[in-house]
């Protein structure tokens, strides 16, 4: 497995939302995925760049999500099972 620290991954992704207060989306058939970046100040340059351009849409929302976060090793619980699951599901 590769050293994960100096290639912290983000994904930035978005879409219209179904109502201003909630997370849902309104078709997830159309998620713009922009991409995977290696480290956080070029996922948010992308993500500020996708929402400036569609601030004319209220209800478009883009995300940045911390991929390293969850690709890293979490400590096993009292069951000896891991926190973060199989990736299954």
């Amino acid at each position: 497995m590769s050293d994960n620290h100096g290639q912290l991954l983000h994904l930035v992704f978005g879409g219209e939302l179904k109502s201003l207060d909630s997370h849902e989306f309104r078709d997830i058939d159309k998620l713009d995925i922009v991409g995977i970046y290696p480290n956080y100040a070029s996922a948010r340059a992308a993500w500020r760049g996708k929402a400036q351009a569609t601030v004319d849409n209220a209800h478009m929302r883009y995300f940045v999500v911390h991929l390293h976060r969850l690709l890293e090793p979490v400590e096993e619980s009292s069951t000896g099972k891991s926190a973060a699951g199989g990736g299954h599901g």
